[in-house]
């Protein structure tokens, strides 16, 4: 029997299993949606055990479709949508409140609070990230803070911070619930830990003084590994839902995910993914570059046995987001139209979308700006504003790309580019066009599913070495910029001056 490695990519929208051979091709694919709550303006939750659910239901899915018996996975990795925070009763595997998820912006009064306190620039030093509530630190203190303890049907009440104390509760990101769902292990990798803000990026550790800040107990963090580890994070239950025991052995973030399954594992490698947000990574190489510019440094990934690779990373809230927020008010059908709509008018016609649905990430760091629209006219029609909305994930894009070359001092030639978005021709020709730079779209577009297969891979002997999976990265298309430098920076100009009204709007959220 043909062995593979199986990818579980559990996103911010759904959950797919994905199963590839030697070569980094696929041979199965599931999906599932999960429920996207929202309790009040600016808060976003999802119910962790309905996405452990589904993923037990889209590996079983994928295997069934792709008539494949679990035996025949040397391994598995995990990719999950970062900073969405779980806390869980360790025994009975309960959450104690919904998983607060990476867009919610509750505690952003909690980051203020920090600002006035002088503490950003001593947490950026740490953790490599900007004080926000993106990150999971400020989102498990306030579950700790809010959750009910009758929610957890648990007869031992009690404050939820002295059961953390005692070991009883833990917290993780996606990846550690699966993992922990899976193994019975509480365990993160690298990078993950990495985006929680609790996390010493240069120490490689957790800090005291961040957990005391958050007042988050140390016996509730889980234990800290490399993100393609040869000790494996354990197996899965032969008497569970697989009937098979599977090492357990690779886990990156989304965006490093991408990373890896980009292939780049060169200083100067960079790549961006188009998915709900979009997130401009570039490894730095052994070297944690600061940024100057409202980057983030970030842990890339680690092998075992290996020293911590860095990247410098740019992160936008809304890309895809952009494309579904013209769906749910039925400006267009569905995603594949934005392309037609858009390329039917020759411009915006001066008109400007800022998709700050959920305040601005990188280089802006606003979490109280939200969408705008400007320029409009009684002649600016449907097709101004698809296209308008386009544009702004190409000037986000801009907006990361000049700020990473001059942070890390390096030019860049070309941009590897993958995600939903980017089988959109007409996306990623605006995209070239705007950066004046080479967009190279890889022919298998799920790199974030092939990055964690290739860590688990790795880990287990599957692939032996990095070369393997360099030949296995295979060019779809090149788009090469085709308008002049000079054109392109008038209109990035006016981009500029389009953010500057979306900023500080919501203030009435205070």
């Amino acid at each position: 029997m043909t062995q593979y490695v199986g990818a579980i990519d559990q996103g911010t929208t759904g959950t797919r299993f994905m199963v590839f051979d030697h070569a980094g091709q696929v041979v199965a694919n599931a999906y599932e949606q999960h429920e996207q709550i929202y309790p009040n303006p600016g808060w976003v939750e999802h119910d962790p055990l309905e996405i452990w659910e589904n993923t037990q239901q889209v590996v079983l899915d994928g295997l069934d479709d792709a008539g494949l018996e679990a035996s025949q996975l040397d391994a598995l990795g995990i990719t999950n949508q970062r900073e969405t925070t779980v806390v869980w009763d360790k025994d009975s595997g309960k959450p104690v409140h919904n998983a607060l998820v990476w867009q919610d912006r509750r505690t952003t009064d909690r980051v203020e609070e920090l600002q006035e306190a002088d503490k950003v620039e001593e947490i950026r030093e740490k953790t490599g990230l900007e004080a926000d509530a993106y990150f999971s630190a400020t989102k498990t203190e306030w579950i700790l803070d809010n959750a009910e303890p009758l929610k957890m049907q648990s007869s031992r009440g009690g404050d939820l911070r002295d059961r953390a104390r005692e070991g009883e509760l833990v917290m993780g990101t996606i990846d550690t619930w699966l993992i922990y769902n899976l193994t019975g292990n509480h365990i993160t990798d690298v990078t993950n830990a990495s985006r929680t803000m609790l996390y010493d990026i240069r120490e490689m550790e957790w800090d005291d003084e961040l957990l005391a800040e958050f007042d988050v107990p140390k016996e509730m963090v889980p234990e800290v590994r490399p993100s393609s580890d040869e000790d494996y994070y354990g197996h899965t239950d032969p008497d569970g839902f697989l009937g098979e025991e599977v090492p357990v052995a690779g886990a990156l973030g989304d965006q490093q995910a991408a990373l890896f399954g980009q292939t780049c594992f060169d200083k100067g490698d960079a790549k961006n993914t188009y998915g709900t947000g979009a997130f401009y990574l570039m490894n730095t190489g052994e070297e944690a570059v600061e940024s100057d510019n409202g980057l983030l440094t970030t842990v890339g990934f680690q092998m075992s046995g290996e020293p911590v690779q860095y990247a410098l990373e740019g992160s936008i809230f809304n890309a895809g987001a952009a494309i579904e927020f013209m769906e749910d008010i039925d400006l267009i059908n569905n995603a594949a139209q934005t392309a037609e709509l858009a390329r039917s008018v020759d411009s915006t016609d001066g008109v400007y979308m800022v998709p700050a649905f959920t305040g601005l990430g990188a280089p802006h760091w606003d979490g109280r700006a939200r969408g705008t629209i400007v320029g409009m006219t009684r002649g600016t029609s449907k097709e101004h504003i698809v296209r308008a909305t386009l544009e702004s994930i190409a000037y986000q894009t801009r907006d990361l790309a000049e700020a990473m070359e001059a942070d890390s001092g390096v030019e860049m030639t070309s941009l590897r580019v993958d995600g939903g978005a980017v089988k959109n021709n007409f996306l990623c020709q605006l995209q070239s066009d705007i950066i004046q730079t080479d967009i190279v779209r890889p022919e298998v577009d799920e790199t974030t599913a092939l990055g964690s297969a290739y860590a688990a891979g790795l880990a287990v002997g599957y692939w032996d070495t990095v070369d393997e999976l360099r030949d296995n990265w295979q060019v779809d298309r090149e788009f090469t910029p085709e308008k002049e430098q000079a054109e392109v920076d008038k209109l990035y100009d006016r981009w500029d001056d389009a953010v500057e009204r979306s900023l500080n709007w919501a203030q009435e959220e205070a």
